[in-house]
């Protein structure tokens, strides 16, 4: 953006007296209608632009969203490899296959507060009989994606449940598959994924009203086992289904949510979650007792596991914040894994020494075989940890069926009873599966490429295999053993190389769509809304135009060479929708060179002075996009920032003698500080919620005060209204008393939870019209209510925003960090107010220069990138100060249980978003307030915000991460992806707010008299 002063050369819009816009001519007694004839021109056609901008960025960060979908969340599943049948027999006849869902490995592993541990049997079975581990999840840590793992044995792209939630979008094969029949209980959401459409599967699931909040899910597993004890005890009238039972083959599945939901309903550290956990043990004892009972050969493996944990907070998909990078919780990710039955290794019992007691802050990393912690007292056990994926391919070689296709997990062999031959043996077979997958990719890839470059490490894969046999008939076992792991893994190296084929091509075309974006915004917020503006003309000269022609046919003609080529490899068809969208971009920006060449011959000319404020500028504002993206790993730095700020401010105050307007500024900012030193996951604390609705209407009150005694301060008069209207304090008495009668719904509502009495329907009326969402009654209040307050009655900014502050106040749950941000919110409005009073004029742009802004309106200069800038920061805290920016589900969740308590993903997830806009809305409201107070185009500066946050964006796009751990790879992307549909939906809430703001009135200062900042 240009600085002060004005450009020289380029076509102006203005010529001779009589002349206007490049020929039309008037009469010199019709120079004014001339004018704003051409003013009107440039109007319309700054509208028409600023839609189809408004248009392009929705599509583009849309479009370019999904690449990452492309990129890093392309599905691994691939058909058309034929099965590879296990080259050993099987183990055991059939399979039980126990699966826990939301069961942390800590909590079933540790003793409880009184020193008992409540899964005695399985813990019993891990030293006298089985095997036992951790099995390390993948995010996202939700049911489908976990069981996926389990049974499929692969890790199903996350893109997969945007495509359903409880269908089945991607057909794979899993061990379900393979078997020659599956019995399987439990679940709605998790049990017809697997067995839907499968025909040689007998299975049912409880109704979805089963999975209710407000009571103990428990009984949600005492179904499951109820359903298998009742069909075994009809086998004995039914031959059919007895001789079914009898075959080889044989898997039963039952999937209990117990712990899933009173996880999610009453937290982990409860005594609900604490005793679901024993009913689950008491019920693997019962299984394993009425197995030996029917068919008492020792033929049944039993596994017994889970598909994710669940954080303290009772959340499952939710990643923690530590120094240096983000990482996925372990108590989401670590779950137990015990075996035992046929074909289960016996307990190899160790020595016990004085291991460091690690806990899991390392198991996260998968970093497998770390110390057992001490408390959970198996230090004398041997532990074998595996990945989720692992344990289908144990699953299968446990029946003796083929492991299924799609399968990339590695053969646990410290689980299973087998000798050195067929160890070597299945480690092969195993080897083989996950080697027809490459094979498949790679033919696959060959097929429909220009340009083939193979995976050479595997370009004599035959003479490995053929070696390996070779071994095998020579009874080397390790040795072939060690050669069919090494190949394996270079298998799975391959699979990774495939996955990753298109990676640089789609990085570098997304790359410079963005680039092409953000200078496309540059040229029109100078073309638009600096003093640059005199320099675009409304008619197209000739040399325009045929430049601007043969822009555009070059990029027609590039599109195509793109297209054509992308058509030939048989790309999907985003492939051609990035690269258009990037190409169409840079046409917009060339086709444009005459005013980029005008401006920077203005830029050039000035003196260095002005440019050393332009580049120090530059320097403040990508410190300060730097220090965002930074925050996104360490929260507490807002907390340092807030408080520096609040020195900063105060001082600056201080000097223009506003000793208690600083006082208030560092005091509002060492409060909002705190917030983010707190950590992400903070229990239910309804009294705090309560006590918050007093801070709520305390500072309601005040700013009604501040508002009474501002009138006599004639710095405060370019926001503070004439008088106090009757009805106004009719509205805000209205809003206190729905304030008060939130905070005692929240303690009702939570009362009756805690004492699992359910949530009586009067209860949920009330909540439901507080929030403003049912009853046509609440509507017509609620409509009158915002027509009175957002159109007629308050116009003036502290009194509008004081009301809307408190109308958004009963939806909002977090209440005093709602409180904490609109104070330093309200302290953003007074040091520019004091700032606007402070300084001296400077320049004032004429009337010529202001085609496309309002007569109380200026051009925007240099120092108004502070805007943006600050709003971008308090956006952010908005973010981070009630939780961490990883997940929606770092929120807290209990809040949507006074509205509805059985499990309805959807819409509580509706509703919990719909909780955590209204600070971002406070934010944006104050922002458009700022720009009316500066006289400011807002639109300009909602432009400028766009572009810093693409800068952004671009970062977060590099930083993404395809080395390491797997949960720094999952949280770089997630980061990206989550920057990205921020910059969407800030374009939903500007138009939203813009509801609340566009009549907001301030003092309107004459033209002469506007400062610049």
């Amino acid at each position: 953006m240009v600085g002060d002063g004005v450009v020289r050369g380029g076509g102006g819009a203005r010529e001779e007296s009589g002349n206007v816009a490049g020929g039309a001519v008037f009469p010199p007694s019709s120079v004014s209608y001339a004018y704003e004839w051409q003013r009107r021109r440039r109007w319309q056609q700054l509208r028409r632009r600023e839609t189809w901008l408004v248009l392009v960025g929705i599509v583009l960060h849309a479009v370019y969203m999904l690449s990452i979908f492309d990129i890093y969340f392309k599905s691994p599943v691939v058909h058309g490899m034929d099965a590879v049948p296990q080259r050993i027999s099987a183990p055991a006849k059939r399979l039980v296959l126990l699966v826990a869902d939301g069961l942390r490995a800590d909590k079933f592993f540790e003793p409880d507060s009184e020193g008992h541990f409540r899964a005695p049997f399985l813990r019993r079975i891990i030293r006298e009989k089985g095997r036992w581990g951790i099995s390390h999840a993948r995010p996202p840590t939700e049911s489908r994606p976990g069981h996926v793992s389990l049974i499929a044995g692969f890790y199903e792209d996350p893109s997969a449940i945007t495509k359903g939630w409880k269908a089945n979008p991607v057909e794979f094969d899993s061990v379900f598959n393979r078997s020659r029949h599956t019995f399987a209980f439990g679940s709605p959401g998790v049990v017809p994924i697997f067995c839907g459409n499968l025909p040689h599967a007998t299975w049912g699931s409880y109704p979805p009203e089963f999975e209710d909040f407000a009571s103990d899910a428990s009984f949600l597993d005492q179904w499951s086992f109820d359903q298998f004890h009742d069909l075994l005890h009809r086998s004995h009238n039914d031959s059919k289904l007895k001789q079914l039972l009898m075959q080889e083959r044989i898997v039963i599945f039952l999937h209990l949510l117990g712990c899933d939901t009173n996880g999610h309903a009453h937290r982990p550290h409860s005594t609900i979650y604490s005793n679901n956990v024993r009913v689950v043990d008491r019920i693997a004892q019962r299984v394993q007792s009425l197995f030996e009972d029917y068919f008492g050969d020792n033929q049944t493996s039993y596994i017994f596991t889970a598909d994710h944990g669940i954080s303290d907070k009772g959340l499952k998909n939710l990643p923690l914040i530590y120094l240096k990078s983000w990482r996925w919780a372990p108590t989401n990710t670590n779950t137990p894994l015990v075996a035992w039955g046929a074909g289960i290794r016996t307990p190899s019992l160790l020595a016990r020494n004085n291991q460091s007691e690690y806990g899991l802050s390392s198991v996260h990393e998968h970093i497998h075989d770390m110390p057992t912690p001490a408390k959970w007292d198996l230090n004398d056990v041997e532990r074998v940890d595996v990945n989720q994926a692992d344990i289908a391919p144990l699953m299968a070689t446990l029946i003796g069926s083929p492991c299924p296709v799609n399968s990339v997990g590695n053969l646990p062999l410290g689980f299973l009873s087998l000798n050195k031959g067929e160890e070597a043996e299945a480690t092969l077979s195993n080897t083989m599966q996950i080697l027809n997958q490459f094979l498949r990719k790679s033919y696959l890839k060959q097929s429909s490429s220009l340009f083939f470059k193979p995976f050479k490490p595997l370009e004599n894969y035959l003479s490995s295999l053929k070696q390996i046999e070779d071994l095998i008939f020579q009874s080397d076992y390790e040795a072939a053993l060690r050669m069919s792991q090494d190949l394996r893994n270079l298998a799975l190296a391959g699979l990774h190389y495939f996955q990753t084929y298109d990676w640089l091509m789609l990085m570098t075309t997304i790359t410079l769509g963005y680039i092409g974006w953000i200078l496309n915004l540059l040229i029109h917020i100078l073309q638009s809304y600096t003093s640059l503006q005199k320099h675009v003309s409304i008619i197209v000269d000739a040399n325009q135009w045929n430049t601007t022609k043969r822009v555009y046919l070059g990029a027609c003609l590039l599109t195509g060479l793109y297209s054509s080529v992308f058509l030939l490899e048989k790309s999907p068809l985003l492939y051609h929708v990035y690269s258009a969208t990037a190409i169409f971009l840079w046409a917009q920006i060339f086709s444009n060179i005459q005013f980029i060449a005008t401006a920077w011959r203005g830029f050039s000319g000035k003196r260095y002075s002005t440019v050393l404020k332009l580049c120090c500028a530059c320097f403040v504002a990508l410190f300060i996009l730097e220090f965002l993206v930074s925050s996104f790993s360490e929260r507490k730095l807002y907390t340092w920032c807030f408080m520096t700020t609040g020195a900063v401010a105060a001082s600056f105050i201080f000097f223009w003698r506003r000793t208690s307007t600083g006082i208030f500024l560092c005091v509002a900012c060492w409060f909002l500080s705190g917030f983010t030193l707190m950590p992400a996951e903070i229990p239910d604390n309804t009294g705090l919620v309560i006590a918050s609705g007093a801070i709520i209407i305390l500072i309601g009150m005040t700013g009604r005060l501040f508002e009474f005694y501002a009138k006599r301060d004639k710095l405060w008069s370019c926001i503070v209204g004439p008088s106090v209207e009757p009805y106004k304090k009719k509205l805000f008495w209205f809003q206190v008393i729905m304030v008060l009668l939130s905070s005692v719904m929240v303690w009702v509502s939570t009362s009756h939870r805690s004492q699992k009495r359910g949530l009586l329907l009067l209860h949920q009326i009330i909540n439901w019209f507080l929030t403003g969402r049912r009853s046509s009654l609440r509507e017509s209040i609620l409509q009158l209510c915002f027509y009175f307050t957002t159109v007629t009655i308050i116009k003036q900014p502290p009194s509008r925003l004081t009301s809307i502050f408190l109308g958004f106040a009963p939806h909002f749950f977090y209440s005093v960090f709602y409180s904490a941000l609109s104070l330093v919110l309200l302290g953003w409005i007074l040091v520019e107010c004091i700032t606007l009073n402070s300084t001296t004029i400077t320049q004032v742009e004429s009337v010529e220069e202001k085609f496309n802004l309002k007569d109380n309106e200026r051009c925007l200069r240099l120092s108004d990138l502070r805007v943006p800038l600050i709003f971008m920061v308090l956006f952010n805290v908005a973010f981070f100060g009630t939780g961490n920016f990883a997940s929606i589900a770092s929120f807290e969740i209990s809040s949507v249980y006074r509205f509805v308590t059985v499990f309805s993903p959807f819409f509580m997830a509706a509703l919990l978003i719909f909780k955590l806009f209204i600070p971002f809305m406070l934010v944006i409201c104050v922002f458009s307030s700022i720009t009316k107070l500066i006289h400011v185009p807002r639109m300009g500066c909602y432009f400028l915000v766009i572009l810093l946050s693409d800068i952004m964006t671009i970062h977060f796009f590099f930083l993404v991460q395809n080395t390491g751990s797997w949960m720094e790879i999952g949280n770089s992307i997630s980061h990206f992806g989550i920057m990205s549909a921020q910059v969407v939906f800030v374009l939903f809430l500007f138009a939203l707010t813009n509801i609340y703001t566009k009549d907001i009135k301030v003092m309107s200062f004459p033209l002469a008299s506007l400062k610049a900042m």
